[in-house]
């Protein structure tokens, strides 16, 4: 995919305002504790995994997790507010800027660094996460939605406490 970005051309700039703030809002809803509406950014179909760098480059299909279908993530959604039981925390996911391109499957593809900070209750804040969003985004009744969105981490060090999406 980071070859396709790189020679593809890039989308027009009312496009890419509209994708950079369904991103941004994406981002902003997780760290709102609004995990009602996580699904909603996907399509019916979409895929969502989180991956190591090292496992995305190896070609390993799997990772961390992988939801296939907006079904699986309600079932996620689901476990964390009914059978998982962790310490109550906070998360700060900061964005770097986009980069849009158009992919010949028609969707646009999209890649975007992050970092994503976690304050437990007793005030400790971490670094968490690190890595890249690498996106398949389309457009449905108007709004963009993630068909596919492949959280690649950074580090292959995972906190096991990774109940929320990133």
């Amino acid at each position: 995919m980071a070859a396709q970005l790189k020679d593809a051309a890039q989308v027009d700039s009312a496009t890419w305002f509209r994708v950079a703030n369904f991103l941004a809002d994406y981002a902003h809803r997780l760290d709102d504790g609004l995990i009602d509406d996580w699904t909603g950014f996907f399509t019916q179909d979409a895929v969502y995994q989180v991956t190591t760098r090292e496992n995305f480059e190896a070609g390993y299909p799997i990772g961390i997790m992988l939801c296939e279908g907006r079904g699986m993530m309600e079932d996620r959604v689901l476990a964390l507010k009914t059978a998982n039981v962790f310490e109550p925390h906070t998360h700060c996911h900061i964005l770097g800027r986009p980069d849009l391109r158009p992919a010949p499957d028609g969707t646009i593809a999209a890649r975007s660094n992050f970092s994503v900070y976690r304050t437990m209750e007793s005030g400790a804040t971490e670094l968490f996460a690190l890595g890249k969003y690498l996106d398949r985004i389309v457009f449905e009744g108007g709004q963009p939605r993630f068909r596919e969105r492949r959280v690649i981490l950074d580090s292959r060090c995972i906190d096991v406490l990774m109940v929320f999406p990133l």
